[in-house]
């Protein structure tokens, strides 16, 4: 897909690895809508960052894990561009769940990673399909194939989240592709000390950290690649071959 034109919308775009996916797709000349769901001002300085290099973004609200708001999400984002072409399914929660945990976490965590995904993909295959086609774009991480004690919920999420790609990429072909992004370690959360961030580097093959532009060059790729579909694309600098 050339994405001259073309409408983006991101979920969880308002910051980190979402903001720079939102930005790699203004650059490529799509329209972009970001997604929110409590973060007004990230999301609200995103979409001014866009405007001031000749983008054209909009920031909309909701949260993806209520089916209603996810359809509500799409029709906005249709309604103001006139389409929706690429959907990248960002959102997530990152919250440890160490062993055990409440329900609650369970379920919020689901919800917004794994339930989002689907409520945003199954109201914007319509407007896909009507269209002649498009492409969905899923952002996992390691934890989906490397277990850890430590994030139970997020992995289990995150793997579903690797199965419904295939399942998507299936029931929505030939006209829409959907595929995965994998990514390893290419942004530091605030918690982390420098030790523990050269430690994380030291796990990768390639010895350092990647960038959240890393993994926007992955959502390029794939959205350009037109005979690639139900595929997951690993951007780790190798740490899941590190043991």
């Amino acid at each position: 897909m050339d994405l001259g034109g073309k409408t983006a919308l991101v979920t969880g775009g308002a910051h980190r690895v979402g903001r720079a996916i939102v930005i790699a797709l203004a650059r490529a000349g799509a329209k972009v809508a970001i997604n929110y769901n409590t973060s007004a001002g990230e999301a609200a300085e995103t979409v001014t960052i866009l405007q001031k290099v000749g983008g054209q973004a909009v920031a909309i609200q909701a949260d993806v894990g209520d089916p209603a708001q996810a359809k509500f999400l799409i029709q906005q984002t249709a309604q103001h561009f006139g389409s929706v072409d690429l959907l990248v399914n960002n959102a997530s929660t990152y919250t440890k769940t160490p062993l055990p945990f409440s329900a609650e976490v369970w379920r919020r965590t689901m919800n917004v990673i794994l339930d989002g995904a689907f409520h945003c993909a199954n109201a914007a295959a319509p407007h896909m399909q009507t269209a002649g086609g498009g492409v969905i774009i899923n952002i996992a991480d390691l934890h989906a194939v490397r277990p850890s004690t430590s994030f139970t919920a997020h992995g289990v999420a995150k793997a579903g989240l690797l199965a419904l790609t295939e399942h998507l990429a299936v029931a929505f072909a030939p006209h829409i592709r959907v595929n995965a992004v994998i990514p390893g370690p290419v942004l530091p959360p605030a918690r982390l000390d420098p030790e523990a961030v050269r430690r994380i580097a030291e796990r990768t093959l390639l010895k350092r950290w990647g960038t959240p532009e890393d993994v926007a060059s992955a959502v390029l790729f794939l959205t350009a690649s037109d005979y690639i579909t139900g595929e997951s694309l690993v951007v780790d600098g190798g740490e899941r071959w590190v043991h």
